[in-house]
């Protein structure tokens, strides 16, 4: 009954539950749960913050379709006659530059003007109809901020292509990208599977040879094999740009641009678009849960200040990760991350994402020292970060609305009830959640018992235990067992 009500009901703040008897103030989650009916408050008031934040980008941005279109405006848009339009959010800057390449680095000639919502912008006109700024050639913003005497001077934010030499320098360098041919998708989306069969994969260790493996190699290589094994789902690590490659791909630095590692981001596209004509959905390992705090080539400090994308003081840094914490509150900081989301399921074709590191977005203790026990006092009051609730709402109602056969997983060890219900019931509104606690069980057998020492009461235990009504992926190994 529980199951059904869930998958019924629509997916969308904007809609309401299956059965007109459910209430839509998001408790509607109690009929699959009763055993919340004593935070109800919580949940009205999550949900009531996710409607709030809906009104207010379809009063002040047109709706959550266009607010999601960050990467039309910001970043660098070639415009029909040839002009590049570049734009930058950065409130704390005095004064802006555009350098590059293609105005020798002159710190003084491209000066940007700025608005009243601290986004900066300049027009770099074209020459004899052409783009001014060379294909693949190197710029930056060049910033002056307070209280210091040397130029800010930054990759920009929704650059799409970065590069690295380290026979220069291990500091990443903005690449204006802009290909006279891109790449033709040619094959269609695959249906959404009704049983997803996952295939985790990191293309740059994909090889046996002792090297950082590539796009293409993937590709040609290891694609026909994940399909000859029957998989449907391939989940791709470490895409998201990283400068630190050790982390697996969890230290990104640059959100929009597909590592260049592996190639140029065609190869990526046609990567995916391979798979799809295989019937192989793709999900891309989307980072929102925290950043690299490089500030050279990151986010962090980019403007000068602690706290633009992230918030300022310690709440600001993780403590274990040794990264900064976004403030899923403030408007342009979900204008980045909602448009980072759209950005890779439009420009790439991904099908969807596996959230990483969602219990650091749930709770204000990102599950630090925090061992959860299952009850419920545990997933609501102080320790809850409502807004990045509400931040994962609305980016399962952008990608379920945007896109309706787009999957969503997310990574949790906590357990938060609601999870994967609905969001017209109340709930966070993810397709899955993995089940962590079974790859850890069997990692910990295999170190420490033989296997005529396995329990099978507390196996079976291990294996059910999961939230009623709510999918559940089930795996016995991840690169967290690496």
């Amino acid at each position: 009954m529980a199951q059904t009500v869930n998958q019924a009901s629509s997916n969308s703040i904007t809609n309401k539950p299956a059965d007109s008897k459910i209430p839509s103030d998001g408790t509607g989650i109690l009929q699959l749960d009763p055993w919340l009916d004593p935070f109800k408050d919580a949940l009205q008031r999550r949900y009531a913050k996710a409607q709030d934040w809906l009104g207010q980008i379809n009063a002040h941005e047109g709706g959550l379709e266009k607010f999601s279109r960050g990467y039309e405006r910001f970043g660098f848009n070639v415009m029909p006659n040839g002009d590049i339009v570049y734009r930058e959010w950065a409130p704390n800057a005095l004064r802006a530059y555009l350098i590059g390449d293609f105005n020798g680095w002159n710190r003084d000639t491209h000066e940007m003007k700025k608005d009243a919502y601290g986004v900066w912008e300049i027009i770099v006109p074209a020459q004899n109809g052409q783009p001014a700024i060379p294909h693949d050639s190197k710029v930056k913003i060049s910033m002056v901020v307070p209280n210091d005497h040397a130029r800010a001077e930054r990759v920009p934010a929704w650059i799409t292509r970065v590069t690295q030499d380290l026979s220069v320098s291990p500091v990443y360098e903005a690449r204006f990208w802009n290909p006279q041919h891109r790449y033709q998708f040619k094959h269609a989306r695959p249906k959404k599977p009704k049983s997803a069969r996952i295939y985790e994969a990191h293309v740059g260790i994909s090889s046996p040879e002792a090297k950082v493996a590539t796009y293409k190699e993937f590709t040609h290589n290891v694609l026909p094999r994940i399909y000859k094994l029957g998989y449907n789902v391939i989940q791709l690590m470490a895409v998201m740009e990283h400068a630190y490659y050790a982390s697996f791909g969890y230290q990104i630095n640059s959100f929009f641009a597909a590592s260049s590692r592996y190639g140029v981001p065609d190869d990526l596209k046609e990567l995916i678009d391979t798979a799809h004509s295989m019937g192989i959905v793709v999900l891309l390992d989307v980072v929102h849960s925290h950043a690299s705090k490089n500030v050279l080539d990151g986010l962090n400090e980019f403007d000068g200040s602690d706290h633009q994308y992230f918030h300022g003081g310690p709440r600001g840094f993780h403590e274990l990760w040794d990264s900064r914490l976004f403030n899923y509150g403030s408007h342009e900081v979900l204008r980045f991350l909602l448009s980072n989301l759209r950005f890779w399921m439009e420009e790439y074709q991904f099908d969807g994402f596996r959230f990483d590191g969602v219990t650091s977005i749930l709770y204000t203790h990102h599950g630090i020292g925090t061992g959860f026990s299952g009850g419920y006092h545990e997933y609501f009051g102080g320790g809850v970060d409502e807004e990045g609730v509400v931040y994962l709402m609305l980016a399962n109602e952008l990608l379920h609305t945007l896109f309706p056969d787009s999957i969503t997983i997310a990574e949790d060890v906590s357990g938060m009830p609601g999870l994967c219900v609905a969001l017209s019931l109340g709930g966070i509104g993810f397709d899955y959640r993995l089940a962590m606690a079974i790859p850890d069980l069997y990692i910990k057998w295999l170190k420490e018992k033989q296997d005529i020492e396995w329990e099978l009461g507390h196996l079976t235990w291990v294996l059910t235990n999961r939230r009623h009504g709510e999918k559940t992926i089930a795996y016995c190994e991840s690169h967290d067992q690496a």
